[in-house]
């Protein structure tokens, strides 16, 4: 751990991990050959696959798997909890007993665009595109493109010499 990086111990990184300054990781398996951008925080037990890239001011919460050849924008925002409070019935502040984490997962050659919110309780098919800007509050099919708040399909990729 350097000045600028804030690593745990309990990270497990895989082979030729590539690691930006100013990211703070805790908790969270990154495969091999993954980039992760500056200002990315991946929060403990969020998995991400081989060959991702992460870019900056990312946030991935506890809850999110990222399989493998998923590029992630730059300021995309996970969410785990669908209805968020600070306090418990008591009043006093939320603990992990307080409330479930919810998952969410991100199939193999997605690619999500920059400013991007991504709702708990989805999965973004393979090779689905997520436009820049867009609020996923459902699942989203293998091949589709989707974009807007909440995002909707706009067409499925059909070329298959394309490939992300």
């Amino acid at each position: 751990m350097n000045l600028f990086q804030c690593i745990s111990s309990n990270v497990k990184l895989g082979k030729h991990v590539q690691l930006s300054k100013f990211i703070n990781l805790y908790g969270c398996f990154i495969g091999d050959d993954t980039k992760i951008g500056a200002f990315v925080e991946i929060q403990k037990n969020a998995r991400i696959g081989r060959n991702c890239k992460i870019s900056s001011h990312t946030f991935v919460c506890e809850g999110v798997t990222i399989e493998d050849n998923v590029f992630v924008g730059h300021h995309v925002t996970f969410i785990n909890d669908p209805y968020p409070k600070a306090t418990n019935g008591h009043g006093t502040l939320q603990t992990e007993e307080d409330w479930r984490v919810e998952q969410t997962l991100v199939k193999k050659g997605a690619s999500i665009g920059s400013g991007s919110t991504i709702l708990c309780n989805v999965t973004i098919g393979e090779n689905a595109m997520i436009g820049a800007g867009s609020v996923v509050t459902k699942d989203v099919a293998p091949n589709a493109i989707v974009a807007g708040n909440p995002a909707r399909a706009s067409r499925g990729i059909q070329d298959s010499s394309f490939t992300l």
